[in-house]
């Protein structure tokens, strides 16, 4: 899935072959049209220009902390790319002149494959754990860690850059 390029470096370890320290559970799982690699979109812009909506499972004992979720416009979903490598800490993205470190980019495969997508918030519904998105970039089934309302006057920084940007 991952194949390894040029000037790229991996772990000696697999982060994954280590004991737990954070006692991370998933609270659900996205349900999301794109089942393959290739065809799932590379960033939340992207698959919102697919058109393409998601769903949120959550967990029954998890259903209870959606109360109230309904009042933000925005979410932030933080999910857990389980099929992602954990060994790659230097890549060389296809569009990109160099090789970077995997804290300068936004590529799932990385030690701990955290994934942070802020989506619109369609409808939810408690009883069936049901989170409607307008979009997500992820594989079906991918596994959620946590969810949280985006707040547009905390969250944004208008004013952010990145210097010598060549990721798309």
């Amino acid at each position: 899935m991952f194949e390894t390029r040029e000037g790229e470096k991996l772990l000696k370890i697999d982060p994954a072959d280590m004991p737990p320290d954070g006692h991370l559970v998933f609270i659900g799982h996205i349900v999301s049209p794109w089942t393959s690699r290739e065809d799932c979109p590379k960033n939340m812009r992207a698959a919102r220009e697919a058109g393409r909506t998601a769903t949120i499972l959550i967990d029954e004992p998890y259903r209870q902390g959606l109360q109230n979720l309904d009042r933000a416009s925005h979410i932030v979903i933080l999910s857990w790319f389980d099929r992602a490598p954990r060994t790659l800490i230097v890549q060389k993205p296809r569009h990109a002149a160099e090789p970077k470190g995997v804290f300068s980019l936004r590529s799932p495969a990385r030690p701990n494959p955290v994934g942070l997508h802020v989506a619109k918030l369609v409808a939810v519904d408690i009883e069936a754990g049901r989170i409607e998105i307008d979009a997500i970039d992820v594989l079906d089934g991918t596994p959620v860690i946590d969810i949280k309302p985006y707040y547009a006057s905390i969250d944004a920084f208008p004013e952010a850059t990145i210097t010598g940007r060549d990721e798309k």
